[in-house]
């Protein structure tokens, strides 16, 4: 499985690149159109979360029963949630296992959108280097090639995002995850890997896509301006434990 393939993390997760991720994404001319296509990443690059509700969150997960217990209620993750989130599908193609060939230097061309010889040149042993991808999104869009700039800017935000795994670098992993088309299986299995060795080992980070597990986790609360009214000196903690059956949105997603 994919994640025993990247169980030994090289990554920390870097707010910088973040930002350029979000400067590039600022690019795209028809966002309806890259939606269609790659789903609702320009969404989650935007997401800013407020501290204190996702460290709430691991305390309550059960690592026995892969679910979230709450005095009242309990939460559970799925592939549907997660896909409506991401805005993907999830398709009938095998999502990543972790026991895949490289692919071939032309196919990864074909889907990437570069040319074969600029993949051979600048592919290292731990991947393909940020820098290399952000210049080579920012001259695509320059010379208007609005599709190319897409897969290149999706690419990266595959790599440094979502499937996060060396610093400055989009690893094989992400690439083939980028070509498969299926990414949600594996946001999913990531997730409550993440999870479970946070609370296995009682430290740690959540190494995927972040801002996805947060805006699942949100989007059960409720929509009131009591509840997201923090006020002086109260912490998230406090203000999620007050939560029963009843004020948990069950029909979001």
């Amino acid at each position: 499985m994919e994640l025993e393939r990247r169980k030994t993390k090289k990554y920390t997760f870097n707010i910088l690149k973040v930002e350029e991720l979000r400067k590039l994404g600022s690019l795209i001319v028809d966002q309806d159109k890259f939606y269609d296509k790659y789903g609702r990443l320009l969404y989650l690059l935007k997401t800013k979360m407020k501290e204190g509700i996702l460290s709430t969150l691991i305390q309550f997960y059960d690592s026995f029963y892969h679910f979230f217990t709450f005095p009242d209620y309990q939460l559970l993750l799925t592939l549907e949630e997660y896909s409506s989130i991401i805005g993907l599908p999830i398709t009938g193609r095998i999502p990543f296992t972790g026991l895949e060939e490289d692919p071939k230097s032309h196919d990864i061309a074909k889907f990437t959108h570069l040319r074969k010889d600029e993949f051979e040149k600048n592919m290292a042993t731990k991947g393909l280097p940020a820098q290399f991808l952000i210049e080579k999104a920012l001259s695509l869009s320059q010379e208007r090639k609005e599709d190319d700039f897409e897969a290149v800017f999706s690419l990266l935000v595959y790599g440094l995002f979502l499937f996060p795994n060396i610093d400055d670098f989009v690893d094989m992993n992400a690439i083939i995850i980028f070509m498969k088309g299926n990414p949600v299986p594996t946001l999913l299995g990531d997730t409550y890997y993440s999870i479970h060795l946070i609370n296995s080992y009682g430290k740690g980070m959540i190494t995927c896509c972040t801002p996805l597990l947060y805006k699942w986790y949100i989007s059960h609360f409720p929509n009131t301006n009591n509840f997201w009214d923090l006020q002086e000196g109260q912490r998230w903690s406090q203000k999620i434990m007050t939560l029963t059956n009843p004020d948990i949105d069950w029909t979001k997603n």
